[in-house]
Parts: C-alpha cells; structure tokens; sequence
C-alpha cells in the first residue's frame, strides 16, 4: 500500500505540470503564438510519458486503487477531470490551428495558380502563342512562410 500512496503523490505532482503546460499551450494557441506552442513541445512529452506511466501502474494496481479511503478517491477523479477537460480544449484548439493553416496554405497555392494561369503563355505547335491549361503545374511553396 505504501507505494501506491507514493505513485498517488507522484500523480498529483505529474497531473498538476501536465495541466500547467497544456494552459500555457491553449492559450498559445488562441493567441496564435506558434513559438511559444514549439518551446512547450518537449515538455509536454515528458508530461506525456509520465502520465501514461502512472496510469499503466495504476491499471495494473486497480485493486489497490478500491481499497483507498473515499476522499483519495474523490480527489484522484477531480484531477483526473480536470485534466481531461483540459485535454479536449487542447485537441480542439489543435485541430482548428491546423486547419487554419491548411487553408491559409490552399488559398496561397490556389492564389499562385490563378496567377500563373493569367499570365502564362506558351508556343503553339504551329509557332503561334496560346494559353496553356496551367491548373496541372506543380507550384513549390516555402512553408516557413
């Protein structure tokens, strides 16, 4: 029993740094401070790897985890809570930011194809100009743009 209380403090400690960097990450991300996302990378990783840890011992200890007193309990499952809401926010605020950048990178590609379709010409086979079907170019976009 004793080293179930001590994985237990350990998960509080592990719980309480995962849901400090993911709402320093969300609010990152809803301030579209991407950097500031990318510093908080190996991090997070870390607070992965811990929690996943944890709850592998806690699955393969769940009998230990009944004979707790109801309150540690209670307290196991609000932290839990908090941190699977704080997931959800996270997965959602991820998804939308990916999109976005998906699209603002389609609309720069598509930009750039009207344009070369405007303004391309090519040689005929009998040495006149006309306007190429452009719409099949391969166009090369810096995406560190």
């Amino acid at each position: 029993m004793e080293d179930i209380i001590k994985k237990i403090e350990d998960y509080y400690e592990v719980v309480a740094n995962f849901c400090d960097i993911l709402r320093e990450e969300n609010k990152a991300l809803n301030a579209y401070e991407l950097k500031a996302v990318k510093k908080l990378y190996d991090r997070k990783a870390k607070a992965v790897n811990a929690y996943r840890g944890l709850v592998s011992f806690f699955i393969e200890h769940q009998k230990d985890l009944k004979e707790l007193d109801e309150r540690t309990k209670t307290d196991l499952m609000e932290v839990s809570y908090e941190l699977d809401e704080l997931i959800k926010d996270n997965e959602v605020l991820l998804r939308c930011r990916m999109e976005t950048s998906k699209t603002v990178m389609n609309t720069i590609v598509n930009l750039a194809k009207m344009h070369n379709d405007a303004n391309a010409t090519a040689y005929g086979a009998k040495g006149g100009y006309y306007q190429p079907d452009n719409n099949r170019n391969a166009i090369a976009v810096n995406r560190t743009l």
